[in-house]
Formats: structure tokens, C-alpha cells, sequence
């Protein structure tokens, strides 16, 4: 058993470290500074820095940290291997380093298999126990904590016991805070773990920690099954980054740890903060969130299923494992043409509509959603097209602009350059407004001319950026007839929401996501649609009706 007291368990983080190995990860000596700024932020006991004498990189972390990085709750370490075979620890440049890092914890990693000592280290199965004897008794009498990472000792476990439990023992001896338990080649089953961890508690009495990669998808579990056999130090790093499928993502070992095992591991009320922090340093690393991710991922407690929303309904824990606001997390319905009238009620309860009582409007948003999604729509991925059809049902069409008509045309000029070109003409607030504008493609000529003729009467449009259009092809059987999907991603600098728009036409699909784009906008920003504005019409009608007011045409901007 734990013991009570959360201060005695570990929760070590080694993103900085073993988490920059991942295939497409860099982080600059400041990314790392903010990201060690972020995991204290959620009370984390211990994270490793890097380590200093292998990259300037980290010796510059170091040697910045000391003046640059204020920590709360974690104890910054540094990270590095025992003296090398036939040389003192105190004559080790690389033990130097660690000496010389500046921080009051050190983690050595020392092989566990003796077929790596004899193979890799390319020495004597008790010189490799000496130089882990010597490195800890060096760093200790240096003031220094020690936690020693025992390399694939699984696997040397499994090849011999005897020699991975001297070394554990020899650590533990020579004053090593915790051994870590490390299955470095990720093969591990949960199973193997608890029982070879509660052996080797019963064989040393040393204090274990557990190291898991992700190469059977077995880490967090792993980890979770080692500390209920006794290991109270879990390693992991932010959003599970690592070399090859990556390490046990910490985020999920600490809410599993809290929530299910009811171990409190983190300082109270941190356990929120999980998705803001996710998200965050996948901010800083430039990574894509993974939207399914346990506990964090904006799909963990999302609902599509008819009869699941008819059920969460009734009480959401009847199809949730745990609140998500427990981990900082919201529950999301989402709508496709699985929906039913419970899906549809409970996602206007989500954008603050209470349609309990429209069952009409409810039966023909319903429909609806079912009919477009049998077009090619996906609702489920552009949020911001759905709410603008429920609101459009339930509450009225409230448009900025009626459309008479756009064209693009696409230039190759003598010099070889293509040039897009695209006129926009629509009605707005009582005017005619007709706009060209020039653009690398199509659809960013396309949206520069509805933005020149909007942007007079809505300045806040100039607050909106375009920073994502997806294109997919839903039937390749059609060939360059086939029906294509487009989904534009917007941001106002605070938020981004996504629209949609499906057609033969690519540009035509496009112009309906860029059109719900910059309604959706506008809406957000409190704009009102202005008192001459007229509902949604066929084009031919809108044409018509803009001819009878005539009140001004804009070409590039310029009122005429």
C-alpha cells in the first residue's frame, strides 16, 4: 500500500528529456523553459531537465534555468549515465556535468541486462555493478538525491533475475533514492509487470518507480498495474511523447491514479488544469492535438451515438466513465446522421438554447442534418455550420449578406505566374456591393473579395483569419465529377471554429465554408445583420432584389 501522505509519491516528468526523442519533435532551449514552467504549474513532483553533458542544448537549459525558471512545486533533474568502465566517478566529465547542473536531484541510467552490459558496455558483469556502486556513493556525498533508471530490466530480468535484482540491490545500497523499474523496449504486458514488480519489492525492499513505453499500447496501464504492486515513482512525459509509439502520457497515469485508484498525487484542485496544460504544450511543440486521447482529448467525452444522447440525457454518467470536469475537460454531442431528437436537444443546451420544448423544430433539424449528411456534410467536424443551421431554424435566419453571385477566373500570365482572380457581389445592409480581388488561389481570391465587400459595414471582419481548408474527395468512383467536401478553419486570434461545405463544384464548396465562416464570425462578435438585411434567398432572387436598391457597388474596395 501508498502510503497517505501525497508528498512520499513521485509523479516525475521526463518530456524534456525522453519525450523530445519522438520523430518530428524539436524544441528550442525557451520551448523548453516554458513547458518545464507548464508541468509545474500542475504540481508535478519532478522533472528532468535533460542532460547536460551530452548537447550544449542542455547544458544551456541548465545553466539558464538557474536565473529563468521559478518553480512552485517541482524539484528540477538532471539526467545522465554512470561513470564510464575503468574510470573514477569523480575524474567523469559526464559525472561532472551532473555535479555541475545545479540542481539538487540527479537520475543515473545504469543497464539492468546483462547482455547489455557485455554487448553494449563491452565490459564485466561487476564492473557494471561498481560503476553504479561508485556513481551513486560519488553523487550522494555531494549532497546530491539520486534516482537510478535501471535500463530494460524487464527484459534482463526475464533473461536473468538473479544478475537484474544485484543491480537494483547494489543501487538501493549505495544510496539510491528509487530504483526505476524500466521497460525501455515497450513490449511489456500488465500482467508480467505486477508480477515481476512485486517480486523484485519482496526480493530487495527497495523503494521502485516504473519507466513504460508505448509500443504495445500498454504504458499507461502498465504503469498503472506497477504502482499497485508497490511502485510508488511513475515516469511519463506530456501527451505521451516519445521515441517510437512513446512513453506512458503522464496526463492519463495522473487522472487514472486520482480518479480511479484514488490515490491524490498532485496538489488539490490540479487535476483540472490537465487539458489546459495538454493543450498547451502541444501549443509549444507544434503538435497537432490528438483528439482522442484519454481524459484530455477534446473526443474523450464527446457522444454521437442516438442512443447514448438519449441516455446521457437522463444522467450523463451513465455513458461517462468519470466527469469530465474533473480533468478540465467538457462533455460534447456531437451531430451526424446518427442523431436523434436528444442529440439535437442536448447540443443547443451546449451553445445555450433550451429546445425542450420545440419538438417540431427539433423533428426538422433532425431531418435535416440526416439528409445533408447523406449529401456528404459531416457536422460532427464543423461545429460552427451546425449551430448556424440550428439557430437558423429555431430562431430565424439572421444573415449579413444575401449573394447575387461570385466568379473566378484563373490567369497564367507570360512570366508563368498564376493568378486568381474573383469577383463577389452581394447585397449587404441595404447596398449592392460588387468586389474583385486578386489571390494566390481561388478560394483566398474568393475570400478577399467577400471581405472588401463586408468590410465597411463589419470592420470586425478584419479580426478574422483563415488558418486551415481541408479538401476531401467523397467518391472517387466519380472521378473529377465527384462530389468534394471542404472544411474551413477560422480564428479570431482567441478561438477557432470550423465550417463546411460540400459540392461537385470544389469552388462552390468552398464559397458556402468561407460564407458560413464569416457569418459565424460575425455572429460571435455581436454584430447585428442591420435592419435592411434580407433572409437567405436563391441567388436569382437576391440579384433581383439588390437591383432595386442599387445604392453602391465596390470593385477593390473602392466605393463607386
Amino acid at each position: 500500500m501508498l502510503p497517505e501522505d501525497p508528498g512520499s509519491f513521485h509523479v516525475y516528468d521526463t518530456t524534456l528529456r525522453d519525450g523530445t526523442q519522438q520523430e518530428g519533435l524539436s524544441l528550442s532551449v525557451g520551448d523548453k523553459l516554458a513547458v518545464a514552467r507548464h508541468l509545474d504549474e500542475i504540481g508535478v513532483g519532478f522533472i528532468e531537465g535533460g542532460w547536460p553533458g551530452s548537447n550544449p542544448k542542455d547544458a544551456e537549459f541548465f545553466r539558464r534555468a538557474r536565473t529563468e525558471l521559478r518553480l512552485t512545486h517541482a524539484r528540477l533533474t538532471a539526467f545522465g549515465a554512470t561513470r564510464r568502465a575503468g574510470l573514477a566517478a569523480a575524474d567523469d566529465p559526464q559525472v561532472a556535468a551532473l555535479r555541475d547542473a545545479g540542481t539538487d536531484v540527479v537520475c543515473l541510467v545504469a543497464k539492468a541486462d546483462r547482455r547489455h552490459v557485455e554487448r553494449a558496455l563491452r565490459t564485466t558483469l561487476a564492473e557494471n555493478l561498481a560503476m553504479i556502486r561508485d556513481t551513486v556513493t560519488h553523487l550522494r556525498a555531494e549532497g546530491k538525491r539520486v534516482f537510478v533508471d535501471a535500463e530494460h530490466f524487464f527484459d534482463g530480468y526475464r533473461a536473468d533475475s538473479d544478475y537484474a535484482l544485484a543491480m537494483v540491490g547494489v543501487a538501493a545500497e549505495a544510496g539510491a533514492e528509487v530504483v526505476v523499474l524500466c521497460d525501455t523496449n515497450g513490449g511489456m504486458l500488465p500482467t508480467r509487470i505486477g508480477d515481476v514488480v512485486s517480486a523484485v519489492r519482496g526480493a530487495t525492499g527497495a523503494r521502485l518507480g516504473i519507466h513504460c513505453h508505448d509500443d504495445t499500447a500498454c504504458a499507461v496501464a502498465n504503469t498503472l498495474v506497477a504502482v499497485e504492486a508497490g511502485a510508488t515513482h511513475v515516469q511519463g512525459t506530456a501527451n505521451g511523447y516519445g521515441e517510437r509509439c512513446g512513453n506512458a502520457d503522464l496526463f492519463s497515469v495522473i487522472a487514472g491514479l486520482e480518479t480511479k485508484l484514488g490515490r491524490p498525487v498532485l496538489p488539490a484542485g490540479k487535476l483540472r488544469e490537465l487539458v489546459r496544460v495538454s493543450h498547451a504544450i502541444d501549443e509549444i511543440t507544434n503538435l497537432a492535438p490528438d483528439t482522442h486521447r484519454a481524459y484530455v482529448g477534446a473526443s474523450a467525452f464527446a457522444h454521437k451515438a442516438g442512443l447514448h444522447a438519449s441516455a446521457v440525457k437522463i444522467d450523463p454518467d451513465m455513458y461517462q466513465h468519470v466527469d469530465p470536469a474533473a480533468v478540465g475537460n467538457d462533455m460534447r454531442m456531437l451531430v451526424s446522421e446518427l442523431a436523434g431528437r436528444a442529440t439535437i436537444e442536448l447540443k443547443g443546451r451546449e451553445l445555450g438554447l433550451d429546445l425542450s420544448g420545440q419538438r417540431e423544430a427539433l423533428g426538422r433539424v433532425v431531418d435535416l442534418v440526416k439528409e445533408r449528411e447523406a449529401a456528404g456534410y459531416a457536422y460532427e467536424a464543423a461545429e460552427a455550420s451546425f449551430e448556424l443551421l440550428l439557430r437558423d431554424e429555431v430562431e430565424g435566419e439572421r444573415r449579413y449578406f444575401t449573394l447575387e453571385s461570385w466568379r473566378v477566373i484563373v490567369e497564367r500570365r507570360p512570366d508563368g505566374e498564376l493568378v486568381s482572380e474573383a469577383t463577389v457581389k452581394l447585397l449587404s445592409r441595404g447596398m449592392r456591393h460588387v468586389s474583385t480581388a486578386e489571390g494566390n488561389g481561388p478560394v483566398n481570391a474568393l475570400d478577399r473579395a467577400l471581405r472588401e465587400a463586408l468590410e465597411k459595414g463589419y470592420p470586425g471582419l478584419a479580426d478574422l483569419d483563415l488558418v486551415d481548408y481541408k479538401v476531401r474527395i467523397l467518391d472517387g468512383r466519380s472521378g473529377t465529377g465527384a462530389v468534394t467536401r471542404v472544411l474551413v478553419e477560422t480564428s479570431d486570434g482567441r478561438d477557432r471554429w470550423d465550417t463546411i461545405g460540400v459540392d461537385e463544384n470544389i469552388i462552390a464548396a468552398s464559397w458556402e465554408a468561407l460564407a458560413d465562416a464569416v457569418t459565424y464570425g460575425l455572429r460571435r462578435q455581436g454584430e447585428g445583420a442591420g435592419r435592411d438585411a434580407p433572409p437567405r434567398v436563391r441567388p436569382e432572387t437576391a440579384a433581383g432584389k439588390a437591383a432595386k436598391t442599387g445604392e453602391a457597388t465596390t470593385v477593390n474596395g473602392a466605393t463607386t
